[in-house]
């Protein structure tokens, strides 16, 4: 059936209703009052899309639904039902990096701790926190509450079969040598996930009430721990204190600022009156919404995403929402208690509003301020390389070793002036010329550009080799034997005089290295450079910790360890007879053979 069939055969009732692509995939789902008069919006040829939604409807050859008794049931099934299928544009506010997030990796038996820029939804059990908007303050917390609390503090073990000097120092409990147990471990991240609920003050009583317990039982260390975690954690929101009358009521305020394009949306967290998060979203102006509908939205998505003891009681919001019934029926619904959402009257909450609203305009103006930034780096870039068009994705490389060591390579991407890493791209150089004491920068350059531009013709606008003539005229001659040269703009930057250079010219171009132009390649070339260094240095991390008993197969950590405590040094091992090795505990001939040949 076409979609323009499927539309006339939509009911009138409130429900959900699905997009699928022809291959039957889940483009979106969304929720509506009326389900001909929503589905059909989105079809009316005068209607003014944004890219993203007007792609979407490019692509819709089926439409579904689910008709619900209330509008409030619809959206309680459109979040559930975005949570099982994830649909790729029902993301709303555009995650851009700007703001990062906290995560706890509940799916794990050990759940990791960290700050993110992205928000993935790999596993339903993992749980984010934010967007938040002062990221400094971000770190700050983390940091307080790793000192605070006993956490791993590393992503992977430092040694093999003893704890690093964290767990001495009562920074960590033994998680890599599994000397807490997964539920022991996660009683002590559910505390942690207070704080990023706004539950400190819970958080606290509940620390008192075991540092009463404790103390009881004459367990005075243990009590004195609880009383130093419930000191740290009255001084993390000392000074987040806001002027609000009934500053027990917990509440949130959100409010927002526009520009032609973008809409800048601020949401405060203030719990017993401390403003405990402060969270940010950008989003696309379109689709004729009016300040409530992007409002109500974002509500919408924020809470789908949240546990119901995160939810507030009260919401301040800056206009009226459209559903407002809907959404206060759902929330109240989902906590189990009434919330009420309300347009501020009273002065200090309308102070409050202003405030947020403040705070929207200054993050949106500092983003125009750094779009315009962007565009005119581009724009000048393409004057002094005389581009037809403005350089929109811009690769650059780097190459990192010591005295030919561990030789790696870098790529990274700019799009629209701004890092791209999704495709960013760490390379080991493979040419055996390139070892110990013998580097060549020119050979590396050659089989990273190869490597990229072989089985593809997804070139960027512009590539950029962190160098001078040399490392340029490599790459020109593996270009042009790949018959590539009329195909990629090449350049390179060379560091001393920030100079750029141009295929078989032996001048640098006239240019000024404040100019921004020249600028947003200076920022390309020392982010290729970060990112290049920054893999060489794990590689040479790798190496050091690395023993030549590694590389026989066969051989695991806890022979290795047999073989150590036998010959006490791997020379000793190198010289040992079949038979000797095979003498020792767990080798058996067979392996005693293998380990003989790898040295001889």
């Amino acid at each position: 059936m076409k979609v323009e069939d499927l539309l006339k055969s939509l009911p009138d009732d409130s429900g959900v209703y699905f997009m699928k692509d022809k291959s039957g995939n889940i483009l979106y789902i969304g929720k509506a009052k009326n389900l001909k008069k929503r589905v059909k919006s989105y079809f009316n040829p005068s209607a003014k899309h944004t890219h993203r939604i007007a792609l979407m409807v490019s692509q819709v050859r089926d439409i579904e639904y689910i008709v619900t008794d209330t509008e409030a049931e619809a959206l309680a099934l459109e979040a559930n039902l975005i949570k099982q299928h994830q649909p790729h544009f029902n993301v709303l506010l555009k995650d851009d990096k700007k703001y990062p997030y906290v995560c706890i990796t509940w799916s794990e038996n050990y759940p990791r701790i960290f700050i993110t820029r992205k928000r993935r939804l790999t596993d339903k059990l993992d749980r984010y926190y934010g967007p938040y908007v002062d990221s400094r303050r971000l770190r700050e917390i983390l940091d307080i509450i790793k000192r605070t609390f006993p956490l791993r503090q590393r992503s992977k073990p430092l040694y093999k079969d003893r704890p690093c000097l964290n767990y001495d120092l009562g920074k960590c409990p033994g998680v890599c040598q599994n000397l807490i147990t997964p539920e022991q471990y996660r009683e002590i991240i559910s505390k942690v996930a207070f704080i990023f609920q706004g539950r400190t003050d819970e958080l606290i009583k509940q620390l008192q009430t075991q540092m009463e317990i404790a103390s009881s039982a004459l367990e005075f260390e243990k009590a004195a721990q609880y009383r130093d975690q419930i000191l740290s954690l009255q001084q993390l929101f000392s000074s987040q204190k806001v002027a609000l009358p009934d500053d027990t009521i917990s509440r949130d305020a959100i409010a927002l600022a526009q520009d032609e394009n973008y809409t800048c949306i601020q949401l405060f967290q203030i719990r017993a009156g401390r403003l405990i998060g402060r969270l940010g979203f950008f989003t696309d102006n379109g689709h004729n919404d009016e300040q409530g509908e992007i409002l109500q939205r974002v509500l919408e998505q924020h809470y789908q995403n949240i546990d119901f003891s995160e939810i507030p009681t009260e919401i301040i919001v800056q206009y009226p929402l459209k559903e407002e019934e809907i959404l206060a029926s759902w929330l109240r619904e989902k906590k189990g208690k009434k919330v009420i959402i309300t347009i501020p009257q009273r002065q200090q909450k309308a102070e409050l509003i202003s405030m947020v609203a403040r705070n929207a305009q200054i993050e949106l103006e500092r983003s125009q301020k750094f779009s315009q930034t962007n565009l005119e780096g581009m724009e000048d870039l393409a004057k002094i390389l005389d581009l037809p068009t403005l350089p929109r994705r811009i690769e650059g490389y780097d190459i990192s070793h010591l005295q030919g060591s561990n030789a790696v390579a870098s790529r990274v991407v700019f799009i629209d002036g701004l890092p791209a890493k999704q495709y960013y791209r760490h390379y080991k150089i493979k040419n055996p010329e390139i070892k110990i004491g013998h580097s060549d920068d020119f050979l590396s350059l050659q089989e990273v550009i190869k490597r990229r531009f072989s089985h593809t013709e997804d070139y960027p606008d512009l590539v950029m080799i962190d160098g001078g003539k040399g490392q340029l005229s490599s790459v020109c001659e593996i270009l042009t034997e790949m018959n590539l040269m009329e195909k990629i703009k090449v350049i390179s930057l060379a560091k001393k005089r920030e100079e750029i250079f141009l295929p078989n010219q032996s001048l640098p171009l006239d240019t000024n290295k404040e100019q921004s132009g020249v600028q947003l390649l200076r920022r390309l070339r020392d982010e290729a450079h970060r990112f290049a260094v920054t893999f060489h240095r794990q590689q040479r991390q790798k190496a050091s910790r690395k023993s030549i008993l590694d590389e026989i197969p066969g051989l695991g950590f806890e022979r290795q360890k047999r073989l150590l405590a036998h010959f006490h040094s791997v020379d000793y091992i190198r010289q040992a007879t079949v038979k000797q090795l095979a003498e020792v505990s767990g080798i058996g001939d067979n392996l005693a053979q293998i380990i003989y040949q790898y040295f001889h």
